[in-house]
């Protein structure tokens, strides 16, 4: 069992999406599409013994590079993702520079605005909406990399098509 897909969309994506400006029913589809292939919506900790955090299964390393060589530089941005970010996890940006990367796992609309960092950092074009195969694509190229194990063909089979109606 999953989170409820349609209600995280509805409450969680499109909300902090919109939020940080970043909102088009591709990113939509992207972000959703990485959270049902990377975690289906369940795991907060990557299974085995792999470091990747929260919904969108982050690795630390990742979120720590973002912060440092990318959102450091972008003071809108980073005033956006304070917003979100729980006390504690602000607290410790205040002394580092970087929120704690466990706030991937407690805080979803922190999750899935780094996740959208993550994609929006890149500078290859997003593919353009209900495109699902080649959103799989981008992912594969931007997320998991050659270096992760998914693959294209499971990006597609764990879309949640019916969300948008592409049944």
């Amino acid at each position: 069992m999953s989170l409820n897909l349609e209600q995280l969309r509805e409450f969680v994506v499109i909300p902090t999406l919109s939020n940080l400006g970043m909102y088009s029913l591709a990113a939509d589809q992207l972000v959703m599409g990485t959270i049902t292939q990377e975690s289906r919506a369940v795991y907060l900790k990557q299974l085995g013994k792999g470091p990747a955090l929260g919904i969108i299964q982050m690795e630390p390393a990742t979120h720590h590079d973002l912060w440092v060589h990318f959102i450091h530089y972008k003071q809108a941005l980073i005033s956006d993702l304070r917003g979100l970010l729980s006390g504690e996890a602000d607290d410790v940006y205040e002394v580092s520079g970087v929120p704690d990367p466990l706030e991937l796992i407690s805080n979803m609309k922190y999750a899935v605005a780094m996740c959208r960092v993550h994609y929006w950092r890149k500078p290859q074009s997003m593919p353009q909406a209900n495109d699902i195969a080649a959103l799989g694509e981008y992912w594969k190229d931007h997320y998991n990399t050659h270096l992760g194990a998914g693959t294209v063909e499971e990006f597609i089979n764990n879309f949640p098509s019916e969300l948008y109606g592409l049944d």
